[in-house]
């Protein structure tokens, strides 16, 4: 079913939305789950909140690419997950992925300080579109879907020590143009 027919279902309210974005995403967006949580059966919980977030929110947004809007809303349900699960201290993919960015991500960050946040999100956009796709694309897999290296690797058809390599290259990237703006 098209995109934009399983959009219109949501907005009428229609329960089939939900069947139809499990049938046509689910196994994509259970992939992103578990990239973050690493475990099965929390990525079929995170799943059904992903759906139940997109019947929430839709409408009254009206998302031109389902598919991305899906993603993210993946992504925070699996991330707002690993949360109340590291409080109970089990570590996951994901963690580890955000553990390499801590040296070139500046400590004032917070939530309480918007304004600089929008500016270090256009500075990270503004880096990122400065890279070459394959660059772009090892950083966006690794710490966006939080995918491990070997599996980066092996997409991409590279060695594991290069893949390595070249997200260590690329966060010292980011710190370099972080320090030059000012963030670090």
């Amino acid at each position: 079913m098209e995109d934009a027919r399983i959009v219109e279902l949501y907005f009428l309210r229609d329960e089939a939305a939900l069947a139809e974005t499990k049938k046509k995403y689910g196994r994509y967006l259970q992939k992103i789950s578990y990239n973050i949580l690493g475990d099965v059966r929390d990525c079929e919980e995170a799943l059904s909140d992903v759906c139940l977030g997109a019947w929430n929110s839709i409408p009254p947004n009206a998302p031109k690419d389902l598919k991305s809007y899906l993603s993210k809303l993946a992504r925070r349900v699996s991330i707002d997950a690993l949360r109340r699960r590291e409080r109970k201290k089990r570590a996951s993919e994901f963690t580890v992925s955000l553990g390499e960015l801590c040296d070139c991500l500046p400590d004032s960050a917070t939530p309480e300080n918007e304004c600089d946040l929008r500016l270090l999100c256009e500075v990270i956009e503004s880096w990122l579109s400065g890279l070459n796709e394959q660059q772009r694309t090892v950083f966006i897999l690794r710490y966006f879907y939080a995918e491990p290296i070997a599996e980066i690797s092996k997409k991409l058809g590279f060695g594991k020590e290069k893949t390595k390599s070249m997200l260590f290259r690329l966060r010292e990237s980011l710190r370099s143009r972080l320090e030059k703006e000012e963030f670090i």
